[in-house]
């Protein structure tokens, strides 16, 4: 029988995965970080991708009602949205 992942397990697997991000060599991080369009007369600030899908996944996961057990459904929700918008701003 498959055992129950509790949340002290789900914050385990995320700190080990935070871990392994921050060890990553400098070519494997993205030479040109994305960018956000500005809503208005701001200055255009930019942020990484991987930390724009972090805050879309985060604001799913809230939208849901914070239940455990989605988060990867929410990461790749939230990059499916953050990587098409970028696709149709770069084709416009």
């Amino acid at each position: 029988m498959a055992k129950k992942r509790t949340k002290a397990d789900r914050l385990e697997r995320q700190t080990e995965q935070l871990g392994k991000r921050v060890d990553r060599q400098p070519d494997e991080i993205e030479k040109e970080p994305s960018t956000l369009a500005p809503t208005s007369d701001e200055p255009t600030v930019l942020i990484p991708i991987e930390q724009q899908i972090q805050q879309r996944a985060y604001e799913l996961y809230e939208q849901r009602g914070r239940p455990d057990g989605h988060d990867l459904d929410d990461w790749l929700q939230a990059e499916c949205e953050i990587k098409g918008t970028q696709a149709n701003a770069a084709a416009a």
